[in-house]
């Protein structure tokens, strides 16, 4: 009984990830739908990411003051040269193109050309070392089929109609409409500069997940990483605002829709959900982090027929299951990833992972011996025995004695 308790702590320890990143697709989901309600109430398209910037601010702050007040690391200017990047590109930029991209072509365009995030991470993390590639292997493979796949899925799920499908109706709609949504048969060169915004902030986002991943490597505090973030995105955000927006009374907020729109793509997405994604891209990577993406399509479409009385088709179904298909040959091959780098482990230490060790090497040295004394963490210390297992099947090594204290 306690062998199969054991065995489903371990599988729910290995799915946390992957389960993460659906509550995060899950919740951004949430704020395209809050964003179509807000512009169709007429604000400001570029107040709403000044706002929600504002608000992950006020929140954030204060929770990294007082989870991580003991644990934080120091900071240096090269901390905050990648926050202000982070905040850059993963927040005011990507956020600023991907909107104006939606008043210029329309949001199933923009929509579209985000599932390239995946395809643009992976390239990104290989040509820098985060990811191999392996193509050679079954895991590498089933990483690029998978992605590959998922991007599929995603265009069907957009491009394609097909035959519409009533599986409910709640005869529910939250949007009515003003005249004023944009259609891809609007003039070309608009469409053309449309496009053109929507892949930069692809490319942002990206590049948000990539620095997001050096950073944590440095700075590995997920609450002071995102309050840091959101302060640079804030202060990027506002500026723009103020220097692009001149009616004031866009800046106006109540209890209507509006102030329910910035605090919970402030609160909810760019605070909690931002937290989650940097721990995901700092123990899964960041093509791990970005490969979920197109599934917040498959969610904006099941909540579109549930409360904007959209219609499902055929192709919303066809894409949505390509989606899964594709995230799941992606997960199975990062599973196998991760199996590999465990065996590389080659023996199990008990006790605790923040256990210090005392690490006792004694050679001979021209007829005397000579003894260093170390102390490092048990992650350190598996380092050293891997690498101390490799050199003893090589070179011949006199003594080698490791020694736990309390």
């Amino acid at each position: 009984m306690m062998m199969k308790w054991g065995q489903i702590c371990n599988l729910i320890h290995g799915l946390k990830p992957a389960l993460t990143m659906v509550v995060v697709q899950v919740a951004f989901a949430g704020v395209n739908v809050f964003y179509k309600l807000a512009a169709n109430d007429g604000m400001s398209l570029r107040v709403i990411v000044a706002y929600r910037f504002i608000f992950a601010t006020a929140f954030m702050v204060p929770v990294a003051l007082i989870l991580e007040r003991k644990s934080r690391p120091k900071l240096n200017l090269k901390i905050l040269f990648q926050a202000f990047l982070c905040g850059l590109f993963g927040g005011s930029l990507s956020q600023n193109l991907y909107l104006e991209s939606l008043v210029l072509t329309s949001a199933t365009f923009a929509s579209a050309m985000a599932n390239l995030v995946p395809a643009i991470t992976f390239v990104l993390s290989i040509s820098i070392g985060l990811e191999k590639l392996g193509i050679r292997t079954r895991a590498g493979k089933a990483k690029v089929l998978g992605s590959l796949i998922g991007m599929g899925g995603a265009m069907i799920l957009t491009f394609y109609r097909g035959v519409e499908i009533n599986i409910w109706s709640t005869n529910i709609n939250l949007i009515h409409s003003n005249g004023h949504v944009a259609s891809l048969h609007a003039d070309p060169g608009k469409r053309f500069l449309g496009a053109l915004f929507a892949l930069g902030s692809c490319f942002g986002y990206a590049i948000w997940l990539v620095i997001q991943a050096k950073m944590s490597e440095e700075y590995p505090c997920q609450f002071s990483s995102t309050a840091l973030m959101c302060v640079m995105g804030a202060i990027q955000a506002v500026v723009f605002a103020l220097c692009m927006e001149k009616d004031w009374s866009q800046w106006k907020l109540g209890w209507n829709i509006r102030l329910l729109t910035v605090a919970y793509s402030g609160i909810v997405a760019s605070g909690l959900m931002v937290t989650l994604i940097s721990w995901c891209v700092r123990t899964r990577g960041p093509l791990f982090a970005s490969i979920f993406n197109p599934l917040m399509l498959v969610v904006v479409a099941i909540l579109g027929s549930l409360i904007l009385d959209e219609k499902l088709h055929l192709g919303s179904i066809l894409g949505a299951t390509l989606i899964v298909c594709g995230l799941y040959a992606v997960l199975w091959g990062k599973g196998k990833e991760m199996k590999k780098i465990t065996q590389l482990v080659p023996a199990k230490i008990n006790g605790e992972s923040s256990e210090s060790i005392e690490i006792v090497v004694t050679s001979l040295v021209d007829g005397d011996l000579t003894t260093t004394k170390k102390e490092e963490k048990i992650e350190e210390t598996i380092k050293v025995i891997t690498k101390g297992d490799n050199i003893l099947a090589k070179e011949e090594i006199n003594t080698v004695e490791v020694k736990g204290f309390d």
